[in-house]
């Protein structure tokens, strides 16, 4: 089962966007013009900014991961620093560390690249638990502690964190319970033979200088105009019924013999109340840069398998079957009714 195709630029349920609505929507367009073939990434990537959390995007190297990140850093008031994690990577390499000062006798704290806005932590399975928990710590509680003294990161503060899926020989995979922590998980494939050759075009053309720079003349937003943006998704209408079966799907997860009990020798953990948030941000993040004033069953739908994949621990049974959470999650959304 795959995921449902990316947003319309259709609104859906209102007349007229608003002003934050049309600017993100300039934003989700210039983005499409320079990121080909990944409009469901650049989707992702804006219902993360919209909902305050973060992202595991999984793909094969080259599939414009790390550009789809940058290409938002430059339109956002706001720094980006990519990460590149190793095994021999260290916490402090994250969070910064204390600095002897032998001229003052004194410890300066030296900030570490965690301290900007967009964070790529590149192959974030590469590193090893410690760095990888130091990430996750950052990422929960938007502070990091050193020394005894607490840091504030800077808001907005979103990362991007990636796993490649063909190498796994000297990784160290992140644990299920952490895993919790991103918002969404997100699984990016290869283009089509179209979009291949719109790619190669792209790439001449900027091989030979004719393409603007990144950011050059691209819509810029705000901070003040993210935390607006933000304040009217959490203010988007959803119905209680909606709100009902929203809980209804999470709690199938964990139990769904009322739904049919041969799903239910097929999971071993369902989702976390996290996903239930989770679920209900960014059902109203994707409803709303549609351009709507209400979420419906289909925006629920639409994010369901990134908020679920990664969160829902199948059985070997399932995996017997050949079952993953993707047709797991599609199950659940067929049998659980709307109420």
């Amino acid at each position: 089962m795959t995921d449902p195709s990316p947003l319309s630029d259709r609104p859906r349920g209102s007349a007229a966007r608003s002003e934050n609505q049309a600017a993100f929507a300039r934003l989700r367009a210039d983005l499409r013009g320079r990121i080909v073939g990944q409009d469901a990434l650049i989707e992702r990537l804006l219902i993360a900014l919209l909902a305050d959390g973060h992202l595991l995007v999984e793909g094969a190297p080259g599939l414009a991961k790390t550009t789809a990140v940058k290409e938002l850093a430059a339109r956002i008031e706001g720094d980006f620093q990519r990460v590149q994690f190793t095994p021999d990577l260290l916490p402090g390499d994250l969070t910064g560390t204390d600095i002897y000062r032998a001229e003052t006798g004194t410890f300066e704290f030296q900030r570490g690249p965690l301290f900007h806005n967009l964070i790529l932590a590149d192959e974030v399975n590469r590193a090893p638990a410690k760095v990888q928990s130091a990430l996750l710590e950052a990422m929960g509680e938007r502070q990091i502690t050193v020394g005894g003294r607490t840091y504030a990161l800077p808001a907005p503060f979103l990362v991007m964190a990636t796993q490649n899926p063909i190498e796994q020989e000297g990784t160290y995979p992140l644990p299920e319970a952490q895993l919790d922590r991103f918002l969404m998980h997100v699984k990016v494939g290869y283009p089509d033979p179209a979009t291949e050759r719109s790619i190669l075009d792209i790439a001449r053309a900027e091989a030979r200088g004719r393409l603007r720079h990144a950011g050059d003349e691209a819509p810029v937003i705000g901070h003040a105009q993210v935390h607006a943006a933000r304040d009217e998704v959490m203010d988007l209408h959803m119905a209680e019924q909606l709100e009902e079966y929203l809980i209804q799907l999470v709690l199938a997860s964990r139990d769904p013999a009322p739904y049919d009990a041969g799903l239910a020798r097929l999971v071993d953990y369902g989702a976390s109340p996290r996903a239930t948030i989770a679920l209900d941000r960014c059902a109203r993040a994707h409803a709303w840069l549609r351009g709507a004033e209400f979420v419906t069953p289909e925006d629920v739908h639409a994010v369901a398998y990134d908020v679920l994949r990664h969160r829902v621990l199948l059985s070997y049974a399932a995996e017997a079957e050949g079952m993953d959470t993707d047709a797991f999650t599609a199950a659940l959304i067929e049998r659980v009714p709307a109420l």
